[in-house]
């Protein structure tokens, strides 16, 4: 048994959260700054922590390397069995050409690169995160705006920047129920605090968008459409949350954003049908695409070109549906990772070691369900739909190696007491914590990639921390999910997923770089928020 120390160099809490940080300045050093293939610092910063956790925590070689392999597992299963699964999805749409017939239909409803960057980037990505989330609308909508013309490095940015408001609630509000879990605060209440929070944010997502398309160019000539989409995802985004059901916030918010944008939009093909080029965002349309543009495909087609998608949305909700999701959890195993044992520095048996395998309540496979529909309805042979599976994992090759070792990572941080120890020295900023407390989700985010992870990490220390100084809990736990989400895009987890997606696998560090001032940016402004409303000015906005 390995119980944990929370100030093990010097007896000191700064000292220790100082080495305890090492293993993340490493890897975003050597990703930001030296420009490292994302596996090999992975891998660095693996190495980092687990002398970390021996030589300074003193955890036993033994179970410190039994840590890094359970994460390492859970980085595949559930993470990356949902991602590999939603590719393959779209690689059968690419085979058989129908995803050709989709980008169209998004060409016509505007040819400004900016209204679709919206459109696919942020509405359709956060239907996509509230359906199966961990890295899915990342992997998705990047290659949709490939196809529509962006070039590979903005599309991974525009899909990473957008990835960020429907994140607490992704996945069926995974986060927020795995949150109310961990800090014994009702669900609900906290899915109404958070939405009281990430729809502020909403507001300037698309914004953002557009100036990353086309620069103030872009904000000047397309800001009231980018303002009534943000407008109308944060109104259903808050509404949906507090007053209708918590799971499906961003399900009714992805719609009712799209749905604005659509109403707002009025087509005015332009001449030979040539797409606005938003500051050279992307490359000429050939003759041949701006021919197919401006001559509809058959209504038959284009019906069959969105039904993967439409079939992904069926199978979600009624696997959200109560009896179904009971008879399905009945598969559930809860297993102990061997020769893993831990304690809490108050020596209270900690729960890392048990490993859920949901074969299948995992969006994964639930993916997988839609994939074979798919495979129906786009009549796609067995050995087509291999060959497909096949190719996709060949194109996420590196990407699975990066996101496990991330998660060993992660796991080795967590399991010694590093992570822990930097959020109680956090913690330990009394008032003030309430502006660092979207930092701490943000980290636990940037972690390990999923706003989940991050709320069952830190969302007991939040409450204890409200309550040493005079806080809300339930406003502190909720900062812990609205700070997470801004992490996400700077995840090493999503940086890979995105630079496979895009096919710029070794450039994780030209993606971080364009996207973090965004990330903070965002969390300063989030920071703000929270602070505001553990004060008298914005009190009134706490349940």
């Amino acid at each position: 048994m390995f119980r944990q120390v929370l100030d093990p160099v010097a007896h000191s809490l700064a000292w220790s959260s100082l080495v305890a940080a090492l293993p993340l300045l490493t890897l975003f050093v050597l990703l930001g700054g030296l420009r490292m293939r994302a596996w090999i610092a992975s891998l660095v910063a693996l190495a980092v922590a687990l002398a970390v956790a021996v030589w300074a925590y003193g955890m036993p070689a033994g179970q410190a390397a039994l840590a890094g392999t359970e994460g390492a597992a859970f980085g595949f299963f559930p993470i990356l069995w949902i991602v590999i699964n939603a590719i393959w999805v779209y690689t059968m749409t690419v085979e058989t050409g129908h995803f050709d017939v989709l980008r169209r239909s998004f060409a016509r409803v505007s040819d400004d690169q900016r209204i679709q960057a919206i459109i696919i980037a942020f509405s359709f990505g956060a239907l996509l995160e509230a359906l199966a989330g961990f890295g899915t609308p990342v992997a998705v909508t990047s290659v949709m705006l490939i196809a529509l013309g962006f070039r590979p490095l903005k599309a991974a940015v525009l899909a990473l920047t957008a990835n960020t408001a429907p994140v607490a609630f992704g996945a069926m509000a995974t986060p927020v129920l795995t949150l109310g879990k961990v800090t014994s605060q009702s669900s609900d209440t906290l899915g109404a605090m958070v939405g009281r929070q990430t729809p502020i944010l909403a507001l300037f997502v698309p914004l953002v968008l557009v100036g990353i398309v086309d620069g103030r160019r872009g904000l000047r000539e397309t800001w009231p459409t980018a303002l009534g989409c943000g407008v109308a995802f944060a109104v259903a985004q808050y509404a949906t949350s507090n007053f209708v059901s918590v799971p499906l916030a961003d399900v009714v918010a992805s719609l009712v954003s799209v749905a604005a944008v659509v109403a707002m939009v009025r087509p005015r093909p332009r001449p030979g049908g040539q797409a606005v080029m938003a500051g050279g965002a992307a490359d000429e349309p050939t003759p041949e695409f701006a021919e197919r543009v401006a001559r509809p495909d058959a209504r038959r087609e284009v019906l069959r070109a969105y039904l993967p998608y439409a079939t992904i949305i069926v199978v979600f909700v009624v696997c959200q549906i109560t009896a179904v999701k009971n008879a399905l959890g009945k598969a559930t195993q809860m297993v102990q990772w061997p020769g893993l044992h831990l304690e809490s520095a108050a020596g209270r048996p900690l729960s890392l070691p048990t490993f859920t395998l949901n074969y299948l309540t995992s969006p994964g496979t639930q993916m997988l369900a839609a994939g074979l529909l798919t495979m129906i309805i786009l009549r796609i042979s067995v050995r087509g739909a291999l060959r497909a599976y096949r190719d996709t994992l060949v194109q996420l090759r590196w990407a699975i190696l990066t996101v496990m070792l991330v998660l060993a990572l992660a796991f080795v941080m967590n399991a010694s007491g590093q992570t822990i120890t930097l959020g109680t020295w956090m913690a330990g900023a009394g008032g003030f914590f309430a502006f660092l407390s979207p930092i701490l989700g943000w980290l636990g985010t940037a972690v390990t990639g999923s706003d989940t992870s991050s709320n069952s990490l830190f969302g007991a220390l939040q409450v204890a921390a409200a309550g040493r100084a005079d806080l809300s809990p339930v406003l502190l736990a909720a900062a812990n999910s609205s700070g997470g989400v801004l992490g996400k895009m700077v995840s090493p987890q999503n940086l890979a997923i995105a630079a496979a997606a895009v096919g710029l696998d070794g450039r994780e560090g030209d993606i971080l770089r364009r996207v973090i001032i965004w990330s903070l940016v965002f969390l300063a402004g989030m920071s703000m928020l929270v602070l505001l409303q553990a004060n008298a000015i914005l009190s009134w906005m706490v349940p």
